[in-house]
């Protein structure tokens, strides 16, 4: 490792933002002169957010199969690899969005072990605005069942900071509401908002991830149980298809019309979306360019992360699907999405399909107060 190398960990739930806000951080700290290395997490494989950051360019080591605090060792891992590759100046990790207890499990761990490696930069936590406002009562809306929401309140509790990502979504005084419910229930913390898109609020929070130091504090009370109960509500499902076409079509449209399909059936079931994302690579990219659809909520429009300029005849999707429902429904959902008839009259062939749900997290190592580097 690096002498001193930055640890920085981005958390929050499943579609809050974080990975188009690690994208931001990692080209802020490119532009500044910084080596960055970014490291995903997803309890399955085929991540749509590690093809989006390597597309960006960035150095990029993926961790399938388990969140952080299950597969600490890979962790350490991925950093050891992208050491020798990139030699990172700055590691920025982002946990699995139904993760929590990631003080503990992680960075107390982390710092016991390789304290002499790396400095650890206070845990932020993003909440997607309209998610937050729903859970907090500020307004009306679908959502998630108890246990769920107890996964969503246990990660705000063991912030170092609250991000409300995405505040152009709301007005100044929906904006204010929010943020003093979040600072009412969870007092101390400390509550930024930012919004990528329009680039305010970024400065702030970048000053801070890269001067400050987590400070040491009693890990997080938490029910493992109840927990373990929230993480086995949520399916998850993981996908991959082949596109072809005899004529070029353009790549927005077919991944909002698959979008289009799977929010509607899953709206009629009353099944819940934590986040639905898609990438679409063509076959004749030369630069890694992809195109990137998002989905976070049963009454939100898909919005496009990235885009491609010019039409396709031929490229590969990757899905990723996490929502309060059976796993074998969500199979179902999409299989009749893939069959239904595509803009531009292209075929879609499913190559690859996984569904689950996540099992009882068993962390490598619980560090219930901070001690000083071995």
């Amino acid at each position: 490792m690096n002498p001193q190398a930055r640890y920085i960990m981005i958390g929050g739930f499943l579609g809050a933002g974080k990975t188009t806000a690690v994208a931001a951080l990692a080209r802020h700290l490119s532009d500044k002169g910084r080596r960055v290395g970014l490291i995903t997490n997803d309890q399955g494989r085929e991540l749509v957010d590690t093809r989006m950051l390597q597309s960006r360019g960035f150095a990029t080591e993926e961790i399938p199969g388990g969140c952080f605090c299950c597969k600490f060792n890979s962790l350490v891992d991925a950093a050891k690899r992208l050491t020798e590759a990139a030699r990172p100046d700055v590691f920025v990790a982002e946990p699995v969005g139904s993760c929590t207890d990631l003080v503990a499990t992680v960075t107390y761990p982390l710092r016991r072990m390789y304290g002499g490696n790396f400095s650890i930069a206070p845990l932020s936590v993003l909440v997607d605005p309209h998610r937050a406002r729903r859970i907090l009562g500020l307004e009306e809306g679908p959502g998630f069942s108890e246990k769920v929401v107890y996964i969503y309140r246990k990660q705000l509790e063991e912030a170092d900071l609250i991000v409300v990502s995405k505040r152009d979504l709301l007005e100044d005084k929906a904006l204010e509401a929010l943020i003093s419910a979040l600072q009412s229930e969870f007092p101390g913390k400390r509550v930024l908002a930012i919004s990528v898109r329009e680039g305010t609020g970024l400065a702030e929070w970048f000053d801070i991830l890269g001067a400050e130091e987590q400070i040491p504090r009693p890990a997080l009370e938490i029910d493992y149980d109840t927990y373990a109960d929230g993480e086995a509500l949520l399916g998850w499902l993981n996908a991959t298809f082949t596109l072809e076409a005899d004529e070029e079509v353009e790549a927005g449209p077919v991944l909002e019309h698959l979008a289009d399909r799977i929010q509607g059936q899953l709206r009629s079931d009353g099944s819940e979306i934590a986040h639905l994302k898609m990438t679409l690579s063509p076959d004749n990219g030369l630069h890694g360019e992809v195109a990137v659809i998002n989905l976070v909520r049963n009454d939100f429009r898909p919005e496009f992360g990235q885009e491609l300029e010019e039409p396709v005849t031929g490229a590969q999707i990757i899905l990723n699907l996490r929502a309060e429902a059976d796993p074998e429904r969500l199979a179902e959902v999409v299989q009749n999405a893939v069959a239904a008839p595509t803009p531009g009259g292209c075929r879609l062939t499913l190559d690859h399909l996984e569904r689950f749900r996540p099992g009882r997290p068993v962390p490598t190592h619980r560090d219930i107060t901070a001690t000083e580097p071995a």
